[in-house]
């Protein structure tokens, strides 16, 4: 019987057995302040952004060779049972509970969900249940780790990027998360605007992602020069569409109510990525190369990525220019890293990385009281204030996500292994990790080391 998983097995029976132990809530005392109609869109945001996850798993798997569509697929499809229940355990209140120090929430805030049910509504979402604010809260956990797995798709063991993932959330998405969002983070008092999470989801996700990249080195394939091509573009085409969709829930339900900020962040999403997904295909024409449906994919993406900051905080015409730009810049990005020696496999730190990079700063241009009175108004409009806070945060976070998450890939590494046997790499990581194959035949079979 493999150690390893029995370890997973017995860490899950025994949360488990303390479920049976956890209080029961009762009733939430306060419901005074709630507000149907802002519970009715909240509770739909949350499903559209569960769907985004299994978005996220076509639109990697599409990319990847077709010996490794499904162990890509599964790699971020997991993420919906590893972090929930990672969330309900102690995420959560790591993310939310009660601050220590403005950098880290105290774990026994609601370990186990503990008076989530009962508690009051959180202090910046007053009109929805906290038990609604903590589900929406918990498919952003969900997808960020998710997103990673990009990066060092084709080579890396799953137990081993179970490990990461866990590790991730606690040291990485939870901090940050805290930092951003929570009244008394150190950045959120700094004044630094986050509408939806360029910061806590797509810089953490991208800057982890290159730590990974560098940790686990180079696929044998690229090495030797072989030609990698993506193994089902309609796969890409569907995930981007369940994407996009799912974003809607993303961006405007980080309004928290069902309001005229959240038609805006519905609003500057549709148009940012609409902009961004010609601008990829139009700039590669431009350069020579035929518009293609994978680079409208990718652009599209970006420009969900780069928007997501500055959703409910900049107007619709600036998010034209917002997702254009981003998506020229990711575009260059990705045709520098192929000249490096720099096996990001999917693109995840030039696409989501970079676009919210950039995405953060423009907010910091952009943004505009007038849409978003609590808000600020960015450098274009005379702010230079929140630019510059922008720009003090962006050092402080690229920093400690490229760094923690280095530090995380290394552990995992000397715990578990991550990187598979160049055996199963040249086999496939859906046959070597999982058993599975992505078509009917199966020729041959090699168990897991």
């Amino acid at each position: 019987m493999s150690k390893k998983w029995s370890f997973f097995l017995t860490i899950l029976l025994l949360i488990s057995v303390a479920g049976l132990f956890a209080p029961i809530s009762g009733e939430n005392p306060n419901k005074s302040s709630i507000v149907p109609a802002d519970v009715a869109w909240i509770l739909t945001a949350s499903a559209f952004v569960f769907f985004m996850t299994p978005g996220l798993a076509f639109f990697y798997g599409g990319m990847v060779n077709k010996k490794n569509i499904i162990s890509t697929m599964l790699s971020s499809f997991i993420a919906l049972g590893v972090i929930t229940v990672l969330w309900v355990v102690v995420g959560f209140s790591l993310a939310f509970g009660d601050d220590i120090g403005g950098f880290i929430g105290n774990p026994k805030t609601f370990f186990m969900f503990s008076n989530v049910f009962s508690g009051d509504p959180w202090k910046l979402a007053p009109t929805i249940p906290l038990l609604l604010f903590a589900v929406f809260q918990l498919k952003f956990a969900v997808i960020t780790p998710a997103i990673v797995v990009g990066a060092v798709a084709e080579r890396i063991k799953f137990a081993g990027y179970l490990v990461v993932m866990i590790l991730f959330c606690l040291f990485v998405y939870a901090p940050l998360a805290h930092w951003t969002w929570h009244p008394d983070g150190f950045l959120f008092k700094m004044g630094v605007l986050d509408f939806a999470g360029g910061t806590v989801v797509h810089i953490s996700a991208g800057c982890a992602a290159l730590a990974g990249a560098l940790v686990l080195k180079p696929r044998q394939d690229l090495l030797k020069g072989n030609s990698i091509f993506p193994a089902n573009i309609p796969y890409v085409i569907l995930g981007t569409g369940m994407l996009w969709f799912g974003w809607f829930g993303f961006n405007a339900g980080s309004a928290l109510s069902a309001s005229s900020l959240a038609v805006y962040a519905f609003a500057t999403t549709a148009v940012a990525s609409a902009a961004a997904a010609l601008s990829w295909i139009f700039f590669d024409a431009a350069r020579g190369r035929k518009p293609s449906a994978l680079g409208a994919c990718i652009g599209a993406v970006v420009g969900l990525v780069a928007i997501t900051p500055g959703a409910g905080f900049v107007a619709i015409g600036p998010s034209i220019f917002i997702g254009a730009v981003t998506s020229i810049i990711s575009n260059l990005a990705v045709h520098w890293k192929s000249k490096t020696s720099i096996d990001d496999t999917l693109d995840v730190f030039p696409c989501h990385g970079l676009g919210g990079i950039v995405g953060m700063l423009l907010t910091g241009v952009f943004a505009s009281k007038t849409i978003n009175p609590n808000g600020a108004d960015g450098l274009f409009y005379g702010g230079i204030d929140l630019f510059n806070k922008h720009l003090i945060a962006l050092l402080i976070v690229v920093l400690y996500s490229f760094s923690v998450s280095w530090v995380i890939f290394k552990i995992a590494n000397a715990l578990i292994g991550l990187r598979v046997n160049a055996e199963n790499e040249n086999i496939g990581l859906d046959l070597s990790q999982h058993d599975e194959t992505y078509s009917s035949r199966r020729n041959v079979f090699v168990p897991q080391p």
